[in-house]
């Protein structure tokens, strides 16, 4: 998606900005986030410091991903920036969020970020069901339904069982059968972030998850099994990688084919989207997640 700077916005939309910000004297581009159009920290005269982020209205789906943000964003514990202000005008939709400090995560193996990370997330899942008490019944949507909607391995099954891996060919029929398991084992009634990776981290004085356009109601275990994965990605084994979920509350509470059920789900999904939406983030992404489903399941045979 291309990229806008402050510069290149419709003055209307700059002047609608401005009207909740006061007068920019600095705009300064992310180059993380594929789904913004902009992505910027803003300065201002008053010396008032934000990140703001959009997309034009035009770009339906995208826009309805910053609308979800916006909408569920006030409900989101201290672990999510909070939201300052949603405008759309001159075709754009705007969100206007407190500017964190900090870098990304490094998910690497031995990073003194791992601890922070565990303790953040650890203290989010444990908030996460209490999250949507106090929220619109339909601020999150479901996961599962999604996934069921998707139903990833019986449409790879149909569609390009040739081009999966030879293991996932030969286990086909379980992997199907693990996946329809998944669906009442990883739902739930806790907010899930369902994007967790290094770039939506920010390790500073504090630890701070952003982006939360993909969020979903789930189980709470959901965003450790995603982190998991990232883990991997990252050059952990799957056994290093379980050991860090392993002390934290949502993932002791998960049975052990929830975690197995889930981890096939989400490998099915990722080699959906490889095929379909092609990027560079899914190859690794697919590699890592087979690499723990295949450390899984054939731990369970």
């Amino acid at each position: 998606m291309p990229r806008h700077e402050w510069a290149e916005l419709p003055a209307g939309v700059r002047a609608a900005i401005e009207f909740r910000t006061g007068p920019v004297v600095s705009a300064l581009s992310s180059p993380a986030g594929r789904n913004s159009e902009l992505s910027v920290r803003v300065s201002t005269r008053d010396g008032q410091v934000l990140f703001c982020k959009g997309v034009r209205i035009a770009e339906e789906e995208r826009a309805r991903m910053h609308r979800h943000e916006a909408r569920i964003a006030p409900y989101l514990p201290r672990i999510a920036p909070a939201l300052l202000w949603s405008i759309e005008a001159d075709g754009w939709l705007i969100n206007g969020f407190e500017h964190v400090e900090g870098r990304f995560a490094d998910l690497s193996p031995g990073s003194p970020d791992l601890p922070r990370l565990a303790t953040a997330i650890d203290d989010f899942t444990a908030e996460a069901e209490a999250v949507l008490r106090h929220a619109p019944e339909d601020i999150a949507p479901s996961l599962v339904e999604r996934w069921a909607d998707l139903a990833a391995w019986r449409s790879l099954a149909r569609e390009s069982a040739s081009e999966l891996d030879a293991w996932e060919r030969f286990y086909l029929h379980s992997l199907i059968s693990w996946e329809h398991m998944a669906l009442p084992l990883v739902d739930g009634t806790a907010v899930c972030h369902a994007d967790l990776h290094e770039l939506n981290i920010l390790v500073g004085e504090e630890v701070r998850v952003i982006d939360w356009a993909w969020s979903r109601r789930a189980a709470p275990f959901v965003d450790l099994a995603i982190l998991v994965t990232r883990l991997i990605a990252a050059g952990h084994t799957p056994r290093a990688a379980e050991a860090w979920a392993g002390d934290l509350r949502a993932w002791k509470r998960a049975s052990v084919d929830a975690i197995t059920a889930c981890a096939v789900a989400l490998l099915g999904v990722w080699e959906h989207e490889l095929r379909e939406e092609p990027g560079p983030q899914f190859p690794p992404l697919t590699d890592a997640a087979r690499a723990w489903v295949q450390f899984r399941v054939c731990s369970t045979d």
